[in-house]
């Protein structure tokens, strides 16, 4: 049967039982584990004396706690060391494979992945974590789970789920040079807002997407969750299948049998979409959020709306609050906004191409006076390795940034990588909502190219324009 989404074709070939409200029993493929929504999991299964359903669908690492500096000196935060030890406590006695904190293939969750093979085209897959959207870049089913779904798909490897309705956003034309990834997705949700995809699982399609790098559809689908999606998704094409090839997980039996299903995960030609939604990308420009929410987002040459201009109480009571607390004012311009920190990192930006653009920005040049702190981690030991091979960190490092080892770091502010009270900072993460950095701190979402040219001037520059 045919006029069938990516969405159907992977929620339909998952669904073990269908109830008559509607309400599916969905098969698990992939299971994903990190040391914060774990534990009470882990706890869960032994009270009730439960064995893993099939050990080999899970993989851990903690990403969230582990310092990014001085490993050798372990964890000094008692918390952060608590709940990573767990971790591998857990992992040694349950027989999950787990890349410790000193493991060269130890990574951020939805990095280490992909990266492995253990993402594959066609899967669903689940993490006790938000942005597990970033794994339908290869056309598989990918949603965060909570806590107590994380202990049920370890006991069960299945999940009760009701489908959402399709959407499609398709990004039609040529992006600009120096218009990336990031600046699509902040775009789409500029546009539809952070509800504009509740109830939804969105493909992201069209030109400009097909055009995109695995790495920037990863970036797109990351972000799909700050739309409101349950979950975001691109169809399989050449780059999918080359991509895959000669990863761990996958050996070259399974690689030969599947690269004949694979090309058969995208929406048939007469696939039948709740909503579709067209931007032209020609027209995206680099982008800068300038609240606390990711759809408080304007192109880099504009200026910070005025909350006055807005009909919707709510929507203009949120806008106050937002500039009241990031410190501006209706009417200024972006590029006028100097930050004091740079974080090139987290799920969304942290992946070899992200940190080659950083360094091409920065190269032969030097951040600026007023820049406190300009930090560069990479999503995986093995990004780490392949940037340092090609000489990117001595670039990076010369022009005054800080090399890391990977981890969430700053995304998130659960480890020593954090904003101070009042520090504005230019972040390649995901989101901007108040103390998400740092009690008290500024969020400014970017593309890795804007970040490394803020640090460079001081502040937002057009990267199109200066670099």
């Amino acid at each position: 049967m045919s006029n069938k989404t990516l969405y159907d074709k992977v929620w339909e070939s998952h669904v073990v039982r269908r109830e008559k409200d509607g309400t599916c029993l969905l098969y698990i493929d992939r299971h994903l584990v990190h040391e914060v929504t774990s534990p009470q999991a882990f706890e869960g299964l032994r009270m009730a004396s439960r064995k893993l359903w099939r050990q080999q669908a899970n993989l851990a690492v903690p990403d969230h706690n582990v310092p990014t500096t001085n490993r050798e000196e372990g964890i000094k935060d008692e918390i952060s060391k608590i709940q990573v030890e767990a971790l591998d406590q857990n992992c040694d006695e349950f027989g999950i494979t787990e890349f410790k904190m000193n493991d060269p293939r130890q990574g951020i969750v939805h990095v280490i992945g992909p990266e492995q093979g253990a993402t594959m085209p066609g899967m669903t897959l689940v993490c006790g974590d938000s942005h597990t959207s970033t794994h339908g870049a290869f056309g598989a089913l990918a949603f965060g789970i909570g806590t107590s779904e994380v202990e049920h798909v370890l006991a069960t490897q299945c999940l009760l789920q009701k489908k959402s309705k399709n959407m499609r956003i398709l990004i039609e034309g040529e992006l600009q040079d120096n218009v990336s990834a990031k600046d699509v997705v902040l775009a789409i949700i500029g546009r539809i807002g952070t509800a504009g995809g509740t109830g939804y699982a969105i493909e992201f399609a069209g030109s400009a997407i097909s055009s995109l790098s695995i790495e920037g559809r990863m970036t797109v689908c990351n972000m799909a969750i700050e739309a409101g999606a349950r979950a975001g998704m691109a169809a399989v094409d050449q780059k999918t299948i080359d991509y895959m090839r000669g990863r761990p997980f996958i050996s070259s039996e399974l690689y030969a049998k599947a690269i004949d299903y694979w090309p058969s995960l995208k929406s048939d030609d007469d696939a039948i979409f709740d909503q579709e939604i067209t931007l032209d990308a020609t027209q995206i420009a680099p982008h800068v959020t300038w609240g606390t929410s990711p759809e408080m987002v304007v192109a880099v040459n504009g200026k910070i709306p005025d909350p006055e201009t807005i009909n919707d109480p709510d929507k203009k009571e949120g806008m106050i609050r937002a500039l009241e607390y990031m410190n501006l004012v209706a009417g200024q311009a972006i590029k006028d906004i100097k930050v004091d920190k740079i974080f090139i990192g987290s799920c969304t930006n942290s992946r070899i191409e992200d940190i080659r653009a950083a360094a091409t920005v920065v190269k032969g040049r030097h951040v600026a006076d007023n820049i406190k702190q300009a930090l560069v981690v990479p999503g995986s030991g093995l990004i780490k390795q392949q940037a340092e091979l090609e000489g990117l960190d001595k670039i990076l490092v010369e022009a005054g940034f800080e090399w890391r080892d990977p981890g969430c770091s700053m995304c998130l502010a659960m480890n020593a990588d954090r904003l101070e009270s009042g520090e504005r900072c230019a972040s390649t993460s995901n989101r901007n909502f108040e103390g998400r950095q740092g009690q008290g701190g500024r969020t400014h979402l970017v593309s890795p190219a804007m970040a490394a040219a803020a640090a460079i001037h001081g502040g937002f520059v057009d990267v199109r324009k200066e670099f």
